[in-house]
């Protein structure tokens, strides 16, 4: 059985940070917050837990993962970010965006599908991540936590904890975040498409 650990939402204590640090080194699949929605997340390459999140999801095999991102710096070590599309991902950033953008050769091959050799890329705006990041000095290979037959993705600690409790090491209850995933944008091409509409707005984008 996996721990259920509340943490404060806007000032997470620091010795709870430290032990999910730790937790996520030894390989562990933790359920976290985010300015979206909660999800799975655990460390890059960590192919075990990747496989779990699969499962979890009901997933196939090249499911998208995403990388989830401590500030853009560490951003343009996973990616590759032409020049309009670094300026619209800065001024969304940090925010409930996603934006897929060819990945560099630092993205394990396993998290990409093989026909397209893109990566989603986020930097949530909640304290819980961000802490997490800052402390792991890395990103976390996440997924939305919305389980297979669910309308919405899950929203309650205790909820997740009772129902999938068993399948992953930590879950970290910080209260409701939202059940809006993020909105995804396609920055592949010579203009951002919107590929998943979600928390962040698009009413920016021309004729969207």
């Amino acid at each position: 059985m996996g721990t259920y650990v509340e943490i404060h939402p806007r000032d997470p204590q620091s010795r709870i940070i430290t032990q999910v640090v730790s937790s996520l080194r030894d390989g562990a699949l933790i359920a976290y917050p985010t300015d979206s929605c909660y999800a799975l997340g655990c460390t890059l390459g960590n192919s075990h837990a990747a496989k779990q999140i699969r499962r979890l999801r009901g997933a196939e095999r090249y499911h998208n993962f995403t990388l989830i991102c401590r500030d853009l710096s560490e951003i343009a070590t996973y990616a590759r970010v032409s020049n309009w599309a670094y300026r619209l991902v800065r001024s969304l950033t940090p925010g409930p965006y996603t934006f897929v953008l060819p990945a560099t050769r630092e993205v394990p091959r396993k998290m990409l599908n093989p026909k397209r050799k893109n990566i989603g890329i986020r930097v949530p705006d909640h304290p819980v991540p961000a802490a997490i990041l800052c402390s792991l000095g890395e990103p976390i290979m996440s997924s939305t936590l919305q389980l297979p037959g669910d309308e919405h993705p899950l929203n309650d600690g205790f909820e997740i904890f009772e129902r999938i409790g068993g399948q992953i090491e930590i879950v970290l209850d910080a209260g409701p975040c939202g059940l809006e995933p993020s909105t995804v944008l396609d920055l592949t091409g010579d203009a951002p498409e919107v590929i998943r509409h979600g928390k962040g707005k698009v009413d920016f984008l021309a004729g969207s």
